[in-house]
């Protein structure tokens, strides 16, 4: 009776380091009116999870706080109004960002607009790993970026959790891909579809680009001014200001921002790449619920390939 009643979840009492998180029980919760009630089977970890964990994420109107976007599992329960799925259905999705969405729990209540139907084929632990990543990526190549077939992109950053999917998405839609990355992951690059591999001076050695993600912000953002082509893009996903646009029109370059919102259309029109393997995760680790401080020391380090996950089977 007590797993119908409260859950297992982690939580954050204040912001701090990676062992911040700890394990409790907290009541289920409810869905709302247009919400439905997730039994989570597996979390996403994200950079802003740790981000917001270390003090300096999106804000959290209130402590405790289960942390956590992505999510995918199984509809448990609907509230009043919500009749997009049904108990039983298979969902995921990035909930509520940037308001709290508590996926890091072995229950969540969520705006079913913003879930989707998991990819036919696709296992739980690999649904968990794409929302915001698809998200961010869909949003920045083919929203803010305008990205057209036989474009040429560069992605920096290109083995990471956005990154492996900018390269895959881009890739599948008929641009000249080019990735930044470590030696070691230069054959994982190239295998996700990138025509080019540059683990040096990006500076140096691309030039005239049509389209640049910035994924750092600060200074990278004005060295990737220099290898877009006039009349080429740079999005960033780490802001713009005066500052950024001024450079930018100085190069005559155009400059978007991607701030990722969930969106339950975009996922569902990634559904047909991810279900045919076209766009598919790489989930470098697994983690039980209660690691999930080592899962967020891990991320914090810079070097995981892909993606992490909690199992919160």
């Amino acid at each position: 009776m007590e797993e119908t009643v409260t859950m297992r979840a982690a939580v954050v009492d204040g912001f701090g380091p990676a062992d911040t998180l700890r394990v409790e029980r907290l009541p289920v919760p409810v869905p709302g009116p247009g919400e439905v009630l997730v039994r989570v089977g597996a979390a996403g970890v994200n950079a802003i999870d740790w981000a917001t964990r270390a003090g300096h994420g999106v804000g959290l109107p209130h402590l405790p706080a289960v942390l956590g976007w992505d999510l995918a599992g199984t509809v448990t329960a609907t509230g009043p109004g919500a009749d997009r799925f049904a108990v039983g259905d298979r969902v995921y999705g990035m909930p509520r960002f940037p308001d709290l969405a508590g996926a890091y729990a072995q229950y969540a209540a969520a705006p079913q607009d913003e879930l989707a139907p998991v990819p036919a084929g696709v296992g739980i632990t690999e649904a968990a790993a794409l929302p915001m990543v698809v998200l961010t990526a869909w949003q920045t190549l083919f929203e803010h970026g305008g990205l057209r077939p036989g474009q040429r992109v560069l992605v920096p950053g290109a083995a990471g959790g956005v990154g492996h999917v900018l390269v895959q998405l881009a890739a599948d839609a008929g641009a000249e891909v080019i990735g930044t990355a470590s030696a070691r992951n230069r054959e994982f690059v190239l295998g996700l579809g990138a025509v080019e591999v540059v683990a040096h001076d990006m500076v140096r050695d691309v030039k005239d680009v049509d389209l640049a993600v910035d994924l750092m912000g600060g200074a990278e953002f004005f060295r990737l001014l220099d290898v877009v082509r006039p009349g080429g893009i740079v999005v960033t996903l780490k802001g713009e200001g005066p500052d950024h646009r001024r450079a930018a029109a100085q190069h005559g370059v155009r400059t978007g921002f991607t701030y990722v919102r969930p969106d339950a259309a975009v996922l569902g029109q990634a559904a047909p790449l991810i279900a045919s393997g076209r766009v598919r995760p790489a989930v470098e680790r697994v983690f039980p619920l209660a690691e999930a401080g080592h899962a967020h020391a891990l991320g914090e380090q810079g070097h995981v390939r892909g993606r992490l996950v909690l199992d919160l089977s």
